[in-house]
């Protein structure tokens, strides 16, 4: 009877609301300074998240801080005295993704990147088992008799 009842709730309560798990697309352009932009993998832009510079030369420290436009925008000049690769963090709420822009001598993209990775089918399975053990537990504790 319980577990009609919870049944019950689940498909008549509120799903108006959507949670929607994403990731995070970085990409960016070298003229002479580098332009990132970073938005979520829905398209919406990342505004105002956090972004963190590294020259590879000292990867523990940040060379330079700042946050993205409403347009999930940053733009730097990067100085070339300092190193031929910089490392870029982009981070909002609990979201990010890195990228490693390598530049040639002309300060050209070496080699060009994109941070963005799919789950693996591990990863994916991991998740799908994940979710069904949430539901078989739920049913299971509304289940139990007392």
């Amino acid at each position: 009877m319980r577990l009609l009842a919870f049944l019950g709730m689940f498909l008549l309560g509120d799903r108006g609301s959507e949670a929607i798990a994403h990731g995070v697309h970085l990409d960016y352009r070298t003229e002479r300074a580098i332009s990132i932009t970073a938005r979520f993998d829905s398209g919406q832009p990342m505004q105002n998240a956090q972004v963190t510079v590294y020259a590879t030369d000292d990867p523990a420290n940040p060379w330079l801080k700042g946050t993205t436009d409403e347009n999930g925008q940053f733009f730097f000049i990067p100085d070339r005295a300092v190193g031929p690769a910089w490392d870029i963090q982009v981070r909002q709420a609990g979201h990010g993704e890195i990228v490693r822009i390598a530049l040639d001598p002309e300060g050209e993209p070496a080699i060009a990147q994109q941070g963005y990775t799919k789950y693996t089918p591990l990863q994916m399975l991991l998740m799908g088992a994940s979710g069904v053990w949430g539901f078989v537990g739920t049913a299971l504790f509304f289940s139990r008799g007392k």
